[in-house]
């Protein structure tokens, strides 16, 4: 079932220049939706990808902001109103990690910082969204996808308890949201990725990481960013318009 609003489609992707989000981004322009890629600190590769969706005949931005600083949040809602239009849909991919290690060796700074970044940046991101899609604010409705991890249920132990717990935190806000505005017009699902091929091993200290416990994935693989892009689209469309407060594991069985 194609979407059935003849309302211009506006997707927010944050982290949004590499990995599950570029593969996000590219998708939702394929598909038709216009694009704000959110990015930090890989500008070429967002306005590449921004770049490469209006070359296609689509329309893209790229749009610096760091999702835990409110202000920033708050100034790229504004630009995308500005520049693209009404937003009606918001994948929450952006999300941090360090080195690997154990609770004893992480200090506050750290856990603060993987905190800030991947529940406080969601939560922020969502509220910005709901303010404009929920129809008792005069919107027409929407769709958010947040996305977790297999980690929250794995618990990451001796890697990232840090990181997995935060991704505990957004399947919690992912039921309780949803709960919150169905009534609003605004549905709210995750995505729980599993061991995918990203540079966010890298991030901590592994890059071969997903080979190395690929033996332990059901499928006997890891997976690519398009495969867990594919889920978040469906997720945001009106095929999966009876789905809300949904977490879907995209994870080889894992």
């Amino acid at each position: 079932m194609a979407d059935s609003s003849d309302r211009p489609r506006v997707v927010l992707v944050t982290g949004g220049s590499r990995g599950i989000g570029a593969a996000t981004a590219r998708l939702a322009g394929q598909r038709g939706y216009a694009v704000c890629i959110n990015y930090v600190e890989h500008r070429d590769e967002a306005q590449a990808i921004a770049g490469d969706i209006e070359g296609a005949g689509g329309r893209a931005i790229a749009v610096r902001a760091d999702v835990s600083v409110e202000e920033e949040v708050v100034a790229m809602f504004k630009e995308v109103d500005a520049r693209l239009g009404h937003l009606t849909a918001l994948v929450n991919n952006a999300a941090i990690l360090d080195r690997q290690a154990r609770l004893g060796a992480m200090g506050s700074k750290r856990l603060t910082r993987v905190l800030a970044v991947n529940v406080l940046g969601s939560f922020l991101c969502a509220r910005e969204a709901i303010r404009r899609m929920s129809t008792v604010t005069g919107g027409f409705g929407g769709s958010i996808v947040n996305v977790s991890s297999v980690a929250s249920r794995l618990g990451s132990p001796n890697e990232y308890v840090d990181y997995a717990a935060s991704k505990g935190a957004i399947d919690t806000f992912t039921i309780g949201l949803a709960r919150e505005v169905a009534s609003e017009g605004i549905r709210v699902n995750a995505v729980r990725p599993g061991f995918v091929y990203t540079d966010i091993h890298a991030l901590g200290g592994e890059p071969d990481r997903v080979d190395r416990v690929a033996s332990t994935i059901p499928m006997g693989r890891g997976g690519q960013p398009a495969e867990v892009a594919t889920a978040i689209l469906w997720l945001l469309s009106d095929e999966a318009s009876f789905t809300t407060g949904a977490i879907l594991d995209v994870a080889g069985g894992k």
